[in-house]
């Protein structure tokens, strides 16, 4: 978990940093639309889970989008080296549970990371949140083609980590789409940087 500590005092966002601290609720979301056909297509033809790699797609789009790797720690603003991925799991009841799956170097290797987490997840019934903060929250709602949404949210908690969700993928045309919902904290986070995440996660799927 290697992390370099921001000079607040001189960081360029010092301004909309400490206006967006003051308030209960720094988290904004925003929903687009994310083509997946060139990355359904493949995921199938090598044989791979599709959320699997979606799921990387998104995790590496973040090492690559500075601000989605920032956290508030305390009275510091950190950035991580890398950061990781807790996400919902389904499970075979019902009900969900939540995964740790590393960041790693590749694809295939982060696949193969996440099956020994996935069926520990699948065989357990509670419910296990790691006091960590180098992560994005993850979670899928296969079942919706959403155009919003909104988080369950715990205001007296401090909280920086990125949540994005993905929707059910439709087809249109011959091309394949999913909502994908990110949600923010501003103080770290503009709609720029957004911007520049979505453009960058749309390319690793293309």
């Amino acid at each position: 978990m290697n992390k370099t500590k921001i000079d607040i005092a001189t960081w360029k966002r010092r301004a909309q940093y400490e206006f967006f601290s003051t308030l209960d609720e720094p988290f904004y979301g925003i929903t687009v639309t994310i083509d997946c056909t060139g990355a359904y297509d493949k995921a199938k033809k090598n044989g791979q889970s599709f959320w699997l790699y979606y799921l990387y797609q998104s995790l590496q789009a973040a090492q690559l989008t500075e601000p989605f790797r920032q956290r508030v720690e305390g009275d510091d603003v950190v950035v991580y080296d890398h950061v990781h991925a807790n996400s919902t799991v389904a499970r075979p009841n019902g009900t969900f549970g939540f995964g740790y799956f590393d960041y790693q170097p590749t694809l295939e290797e982060f696949i193969i990371a996440a099956q020994p987490e996935l069926a520990d997840v699948q065989g357990r019934e509670d419910l296990v949140r790691l006091p960590r903060t180098d992560m994005i929250r993850y979670s899928a709602l296969p079942w919706l083609d959403f155009t919003a949404l909104s988080h369950a949210s715990m205001f007296k908690t401090k909280d920086s980590c990125p949540k994005i969700s993905f929707g059910k993928m439709t087809t249109k045309d011959g091309r394949r789409s999913m909502p994908v919902s990110i949600h923010v904290n501003h103080g770290l986070v503009d709609g720029l940087h957004v911007g520049q995440y979505v453009d960058c996660f749309q390319e690793l799927m293309a």
